[in-house]
């Protein structure tokens, strides 16, 4: 009982111990600018940029600050550009920013580390194992929101892959029908859902504040990582610095895109039964195997061993 006791208290002067050291060396403030001002043209014109922009900051302001420390030191010296653009690439989802997820890092940390060491202490009452919980739990905190974040982003450039070729086609026919480049955009962005409008909506309010199409365009590339919207994207560029109507770009890319869709979806289709086939083995064949071998085994080993196992 007074071992457990000593343990106990030692586990929380080590806590209290980080806690001051982490609170000690925390900055009087945090950067907060990026995250502001990329939130104020996430939405389309109706959506109301600025609701969004103030309830990315409050929720900034209802983070932790030294759980935002403390995962901005356990960070690299160059994941602050690179976590902006994972953001970015997953679409910067709900209240997102780059402060809340350096906090949610260091209270995954400590959170599941004190899960590890409560373990380690209650059930095993081994010593070594609270230690080896401490540093496995810290671990899984510190990367699970890298790993959410990920899933995140893959997610919404699957979306964006699927819903490509049928915004190119009704922005080839608003372009068909006498819009411009810009207004036949707008009309997709306002006439269409998902993350591919999103964009489409931000290129358009970007071009209003006074960046030239292509590098709008490029910005938008560089929160995507959809192959054949990059490609889309040059065909673009290449078409206005040539000079080439970009009507008859768009029609041979929605083209493109229709084939390569239907591409994609036979190759999904040419993979299923290898997928199906690792089940099948593993859950299938040993009971079919049983069900027609085994009879034959039974009288084999009664033939030839005279074992009685009941079979007449």
């Amino acid at each position: 009982m007074t071992g457990n006791v000593l343990l106990w208290a030692g586990a929380a002067a080590l806590a209290l111990a980080v806690a001051l050291l982490v609170i000690s060396l925390a900055p009087a403030g945090a950067p907060r600018g990026t995250a502001r001002s990329l939130a104020a043209i996430d939405e389309s014109y109706s959506r109301g940029p600025q609701r969004r922009a103030a309830r990315v900051r409050r929720a900034a302001t209802r983070s932790p600050h030294w759980a935002r420390v403390l995962g901005g030191r356990l960070s690299p010296a160059s994941a602050a550009a690179s976590l902006q653009r994972r953001l970015d690439v997953a679409g910067n989802p709900g209240s997102w920013t780059a402060d809340r997820f350096l906090a949610a890092k260091g209270l995954g940390l400590l959170g599941l580390g004190v899960v590890g060491l409560g373990y380690g202490l209650l059930i095993s009452h081994d010593i070594a194992l609270a230690v080896l919980g401490i540093a496995v739990g810290g671990v899984v905190g510190f990367f699970l929101p890298d790993l959410v974040l990920y899933n995140a982003g893959l997610r919404r450039q699957e979306v964006i892959q699927r819903a490509l070729p049928d915004s190119l086609d009704m922005l080839t026919v608003c372009m068909e029908a006498g819009l411009g480049f810009d207004a036949a955009l707008a009309q997709v962005a306002r006439n269409t859902d998902g993350p591919l409008a999103a964009e489409f909506t931000r290129v358009l309010q970007e071009m209003q504040i006074g960046q030239g199409r292509s590098e709008a365009l490029r910005g938008m590339l560089s929160r995507t990582t959809v192959r054949d919207l990059r490609a889309f994207v040059a065909a673009l560029v290449q078409a206005g610095d040539l000079g080439i109507p970009i009507a008859k770009v768009l029609r041979e890319q929605a083209g493109e895109m229709r084939i390569r869709r239907r591409q994609h979806a036979e190759e999904q289709a040419q993979k299923v039964p290898v997928k199906i086939m690792f089940p099948l083995i593993t859950c299938l064949f040993p009971a079919l195997m049983v069900v027609v071998i085994g009879p034959g085994i039974l009288r084999i080993a009664q033939a030839l061993f005279h074992v009685n196992i009941g079979i007449p």
